[in-house]
């Protein structure tokens, strides 16, 4: 966390996922709603490859996958549902590009590589994760991958300041050994404390400014901080006063706090006022000034927006610049 936060303050943003199967018509969206710090979307609805696995499996280097129907799995050469879910971003990469906007930052989301491991199979049928070794390859190959994503993107969008988000929901799940065998009378190993954070941080090395988001509760922050995230994305809903110390840890190191404070489900929003009280309290219990809070809070949905309707996906967005604003404004 040694680069500058690249915000100027009041951004607001989402998690990854929208509804829909059109990426021209959710790029128009996510643009228009979002001036500050749109994101590339995933659409999950257009099926296998569009998912958070299978975008991630997309930009492995010289891994090759398919799709079993227990899930995505190492194969050694190439297959047609990898080359699928590569096509599938490509299509992403060129709704972007062809809207001829050029935002002053996007956020870029792919999957971490410890939910990776969890999700995706070994060729013999096991996760990923009951190798260790094979971790260590899949972490150089995502690494790798993304470095070569994110200079396409720099080529398509000159100028624009990219941050990475790693998607890290399993992580909990991975630390505690609740990943459970091919078998599922078992559960895997959970990897040395040390060992997580190299892996997650040698992804994060790919660029400087960079976001891990975790939406289970609990979530193992000191860890991420100790890898290197720069940025930390939590569902404000589900953190309690037991997560205060490291979180209040994370923030006098520079850290900024991407915070899900919207319902990521069609829901009626109301007074915005009352969807802000989880950042509030948080400040609070935390101590810090008033005067900090716009500068480290980035309203988010609580989760990725693929179950809620078009249209509520839309007013989410909006409802989270809103909140950016109102964050911004003096304190009471």
């Amino acid at each position: 966390m040694t680069t500058a936060w690249p915000l100027a303050v009041g951004a607001a943003t989402g998690v990854g996922s929208m509804p829909g199967e059109d990426p021209r018509e959710t790029a128009r969206a996510v643009l228009g709603e979002l001036p500050v710090l749109p994101f590339l979307a995933e659409l999950p609805g257009r099926g296998a490859g569009a998912d958070l696995t299978g975008r991630a499996t997309a930009l492995l280097a010289d891994l090759y996958v398919d799709l079993q129907p227990s899930g995505w799995r190492i194969t050694p050469r190439p297959s047609r549902d990898g080359q699928r879910a590569k096509d599938l971003l490509s299509r992403d990469l060129d709704a972007l590009e062809d809207s001829g906007v050029l935002p002053p930052a996007l956020k870029v989301q792919c999957s971490g590589p410890w939910t990776l491991a969890a999700t995706i199979e070994l060729h013999r049928g096991d996760r990923l994760l009951a190798d260790h070794g094979a971790v260590a390859d899949l972490a150089a190959s995502l690494a790798e991958g993304l470095r070569l994503h994110l200079a396409d993107l720099r080529r398509r969008l000159p100028g624009t300041v990219l941050l990475l988000q790693l998607d890290e929901p399993a992580l909990p799940g991975v630390l505690a050994a609740q990943i459970p065998t091919a078998s599922g009378f078992g559960r895997l190993r959970a990897p040395d404390r040390q060992v997580a954070r190299d892996r997650l941080s040698e992804v994060l090395a790919v660029t400087d400014h960079t976001v891990v988001h975790c939406c289970a509760p609990s979530p193992p922050t000191s860890l991420l901080v100790d890898a290197g995230a720069s940025a930390l994305s939590f569902d404000a809903t589900l953190l309690s006063p037991r997560d205060d110390d490291d979180l209040g840890s994370a923030v006098e190191q520079g850290c900024r706090l991407l915070l899900g404070l919207v319902p990521s489900t069609d829901t009626e929003l109301g007074d915005l006022d009352s969807w802000l009280e989880p950042a509030k309290r948080l400040w609070q219990r935390l101590g810090f000034d008033a005067e900090q809070l716009p500068a480290i809070v980035v309203p988010t949905p609580t989760c990725g927006l693929a179950g809620a309707s078009p249209a509520y996906a839309v007013a989410a967005l909006g409802a989270c610049v809103e909140m950016a604003r109102r964050l911004g404004e003096a304190p009471e």
